[in-house]
């Protein structure tokens, strides 16, 4: 019988890999279909390909057009989404138990037989260069995006909503190809949680993909990662800060660990930097760190955003709170950060469509779905002693700064 952790694995025999979790207790179905069609497909000097694409695959699909598949995705209930990740093109749904078949024959229309008209691309461009305009607007985000850029290189850190200066060089012809030589069984993965019957899943997911060809996949461009100290000059009364270091992959032995060990430094209002920086000082109005992993690498990114006239001391005590971060370590600091993984995992278990995006974002990163026991298990694990041990295998090294405001600062030695 299975359990609510127990994941049941399907694989078509095109490549596509079908996951599924049932949850009796709920009363929704979800899906999370990943398709390998991200950013880091998009062509040099055409970053934005992978958003304008998955902007006009709604716009027009099978018999459906644009309104129309509103009305049909309505009528099912069905809360759905799609966004541009790193890898994939993700598209999202949840509804009432009884419509997901119909709403899986939706998706299939969608990923399957856009119809990429004409008259819908310039509709798309101009949603995608809205999107890229606000983020102009927002040095918060941009700082980020550009940091994450700095540090990983191409493809990983190429921006997955595109780029203002490459998006003039985008046609429609670029958004055909993308889709033509991206969107294939291989390497997509489809997630699945809910109160639903997995015989049915399997059975109408094989009819609606079984037949989808198989393809190649496309060569992405590749550069180093770098500068690694940078600033982006902007007239304003604030100055964004952006700092990151190497930490581990997403499926490394130390993996929770270093999780452990970002939560001490950032997670909450009672976190090192927030009480330090923030709370102690006054330096900046926000401040945090999280943890980027990846299949093959990992960072950690820092944020702070502050008045120009304590910018530097901002950074430099930053620096300070993360170089110091293995003094001290209290089981009081990691029974809070315990408290809020397990929490969330709880809720997140609760939750149809949080489980299908986690099963598809596990398979997709570990080539394995991690039950919530081990996740426990690997919490419980974690120690005081064990996260200054892994400080000290892991010291914060190899910084990359950038910044965006009037000046430029600078990591003192």
């Amino acid at each position: 019988m299975n359990t609510p952790d127990t994941i049941e694995s399907h694989t078509l025999p095109n490549g596509l890999t079908i996951l599924i979790q049932h949850m009796p207790a709920v009363q929704s179905a979800a899906y999370c279909l990943l398709v390998p069609a991200g950013s880091i497909y998009d062509q040099p000097g055409k970053n934005g390909t992978a958003s304008v694409t998955c902007d006009m695959l709604t716009r027009g699909a099978g018999d459906y057009d644009s309104r129309q598949l509103a009305i049909a995705q309505d009528s099912l209930g069905l809360q759905s989404g799609e966004s541009v990740q790193s890898k994939h093109i993700k598209f999202s749904g949840a509804t009432l138990k009884d419509n997901l078949p119909q709403s899986l024959e939706i998706l299939a229309e969608i990923v399957r037989r856009p119809q990429l008209k004409a008259d819908q691309f310039s509709p798309a461009l101009n949603s995608v260069r809205h999107s890229l305009l606000s983020i102009e607007d927002e040095p918060r985000q941009k700082v980020m995006i550009e940091l994450k850029r700095r540090c990983e290189g191409l493809p990983w850190g190429k921006p997955t909503d595109g780029s203002l200066a490459d998006l003039p060089n985008i046609t429609l012809d670029d958004a055909q190809r993308h889709f033509e030589s991206c969107f294939r069984p291989e390497e997509t993965i489809l997630g699945i949680a809910g109160n639903v019957d997995s015989q049915q899943v399997v059975e109408t997911v094989s009819r609606l993909f079984g037949d989808w060809e198989q393809g190649t996949e496309p060569e992405v461009e590749s550069a180093p990662a770098g500068p690694d100290r940078d600033h982006l000059e902007l007239e304003s009364t604030q100055t964004q800060i952006g700092l990151a270091y190497p930490s581990v992959s997403v499926d490394d032995p130390d993996y929770y660990t270093a999780w452990a060990s970002v939560s001490i430094l950032s997670g909450g209002s009672s976190s090192r930097l927030f009480t330090e920086v923030r709370e102690k000082r006054g330096l900046c109005y926000a401040v945090y760190a999280t943890l980027g992993s990846l299949k093959d690498s990992g960072h950690v990114l820092c944020y702070a955003g502050t008045t120009v006239d304590r910018a530097q001391e901002t950074l430099d005590v930053m620096l300070e709170v993360i170089h110091n971060l293995s003094n001290n370590i209290t089981e009081e600091e990691l029974n809070r950060c315990k408290a809020g993984a397990k929490s969330a995992l709880i809720m997140q278990q609760e939750s149809s469509s949080g489980r299908a995006s986690r099963i598809a974002r596990d398979w997709f990163l570990r080539d394995r779905v991690v039950t919530l026991d081990e996740i426990h298990d690997k919490l419980d694990a974690i120690t005081p002693q064990k996260i200054s041990d892994y400080l000290s295998q892991h010291p914060a090294e190899h910084l990359t700064l950038l910044t965006i405001g009037p000046a430029a600062l600078e990591i003192k030695s």
